[in-house]
Formats: C-alpha cells, sequence, structure tokens
C-alpha cells in the first residue's frame, strides 16, 4: 500500500486530534491512535476522556475526567497546536459527549471529524448509558464529517440488526438520518469467514469497500486504528471515500502484523510500516 507523505525534517507534520480513553493495556483507545498516527507520520495531539483498568482480557473499571477537563484540553490544544482533522473514541457519558460536543461548536472548528461511536464493546455489551446514547445522537453526530460503527454500535444506536448487505444498507440510511455527512457500517462482525465488507453512504450513494477477512483473534483496537487512519488521511487532504480506502487497506495490513499478547486479544500492529 502507499503511506502519506511525510513531512520533512524538521518542518511541522500534520496535527490530529484524538479525544479518546486512555487504554493501561496499550492495545486500543488513545494509545492505538498515536501508534497509528506516529506510523503515518502525523502528530497527535490528545484530550483524554478516560483512564481504564484493562489488559488483554477485558475492562475492569475506568474513570471518568471531567467534563470540564475534556472540554479544557481541547480549548487549550487547538488555538495553539492547531489541527487538520479530530477523532473521537471512548466518550464515557452524556456529560462529556455534550462538552465535547459544545467545545467544537464554541470553537466555529471546521476539520474533518470521525466519530468512532464507542458504545459497545467487541463482546456487543453496551458502554453507554441511554443517556449517552441520546447525547451522542442529538449532539455530536450533527458535527461528525464520518462516523463509524461496527454492527453492534449500530443496534445499539439505531435498533437495526445488520445480518446482510441489505441490513446494512438500512442502517446506513438510519444512521445519516441522524445528521453525520458520511457513515461507514463496518461490516467486521458479518457471518462471513472470508470478506469482510464495511459500507459507505453520504445520503445519496453507497460505496463498498470489501476486504479479506483476516484470521486472528488479535484484534484489539482495529476500530480506533481505523478512525485514526482515516482522520490521518483527512488532515492530509483526502477526500472522505479516499480516507476510507486508505485507512480500510491500513487496518487489514494492522490485522496481518498483529501480535499475541497477554491471556486474550493482543493488539492490530501499525509496526508492520517500519519494514516498509
Amino acid at each position: 500500500m502507499e503511506f502519506l507523505p511525510p513531512a520533512p525534517p524538521g518542518t511541522t507534520p500534520a496535527r490530529v486530534l484524538t479525544i479518546a480513553g486512555s487504554d493501561s493495556g496499550g492495545g486500543a483507545g488513545i494509545q492505538a491512535d498515536m501508534r497509528t498516527c506516529a506510523m503515518l507520520g502525523v502528530h497527535a495531539c490528545v484530550a483524554v476522556t478516560a483512564v481504564t483498568v484493562q489488559n488483554t482480557v477485558g475492562v475492569k473499571s475506568f474513570h471518568e475526567v471531567p467534563a470540564d477537563t475534556v472540554a479544557a484540553q481541547i480549548e487549550t490544544v487547538v488555538p495553539d497546536i492547531g489541527i487538520q482533522a479530530a477523532k473521537t473514541g471512548m466518550l464515557a457519558s452524556a456529560q462529556i459527549i455534550t462538552a465535547v460536543s459544545a467545545t467544537w461548536r464554541e470553537l466555529g472548528l471546521t476539520v474533518p471529524l470521525v466519530v468512532d461511536p464507542v458504545s459497545a464493546s467487541m463482546h456487543g455489551d453496551a458502554l453507554l448509558a441511554s443517556s449517552a446514547l441520546d447525547a451522542m445522537r442529538d449532539n455530536l453526530f450533527p458535527l461528525a464529517t464520518l462516523v463509524t460503527p461496527n454492527l453492534h454500535e449500530v443496534r445499539l444506536l439505531v435498533g437495526v440488526e445488520v445480518v446482510d448487505a441489505a441490513t446494512q444498507r438500512t442502517a446506513a440510511r438510519a444512521l445519516h438520518a441522524l445528521g453525520p455527512q458520511w457513515v461507514l457500517v463496518k461490516g467486521g462482525h458479518l457471518p462471513s469467514e472470508q470478506h469482510s465488507p464495511d459500507l459507505l453512504f453520504d445520503g445519496t450513494a453507497f460505496q463498498e469497500f470489501p476486504g479479506p477477512r483476516v484470521a486472528t483473534s488479535d484484534d484489539h483496537g482495529a476500530g480506533d486504528t481505523l478512525a485514526a487512519a482515516t482522520a490521518c488521511a483527512l488532515a492530509h487532504g483526502f477526500t472522505v471515500p479516499a480516507a476510507v480506502a486508505f485507512a480500510k487497506d491500513w487496518v487489514t495490513e494492522c490485522l496481518r502484523a498483529a501480535y499475541p499478547l497477554g491471556n486474550g486479544h493482543g493488539p492490530v500492529s501499525p509496526l508492520f510500516r517500519l519494514a516498509r
């Protein structure tokens, strides 16, 4: 695959802000975002929303960062450093989602915003209260350039059970009606042993992104990595379809390079980039 053009030494690279939780196991969340940004030659700024207590087996607990502190991180970083794109991950509560949305509006930001609506675990368990889901639908989705839910999150957000291509399109329409410019319904949890089809929708046309299903159980952080790579490509001026195509190839390579870690799911790995 082709990579993003690196900034010449001593010059300022593209900047992406990630608004997400910290993963103590280093596999997902802000840690995954920063790994992908670094491997793509992008400077990552962060606004930490929560500190999780987790390892490769699961999340034991988490501590929310106060909503005003999350907002203050954004308010402090953006005017000083400047960003060309942003992404969200774990936002933890309705209060944090509302604060992030309000801060985005108050700063008058117009850069691309990728919303990875982290609301379900990899096993399909809800991670956000219903009030937080409402805040995400009502406040954050209308600001999003692109939302990137997995199928468990689709079910929680719009009540559509995606089982095939037809219901994937139904879900995309329902999600787009909530206000984002583009919707990417990821197909990683569809019942296929060979394919992982993602579907992009802009309210008018559908675009399919087929891809091979990589046979690995070391897939922790795949969703974060896809969203981060998309944000990096958008920061470089890619169109949304081109950014999604780039990120799809990127996460596929990261899955192929995934490594075992601990007693559970190891992380997807962008470290393959070091050998290219």
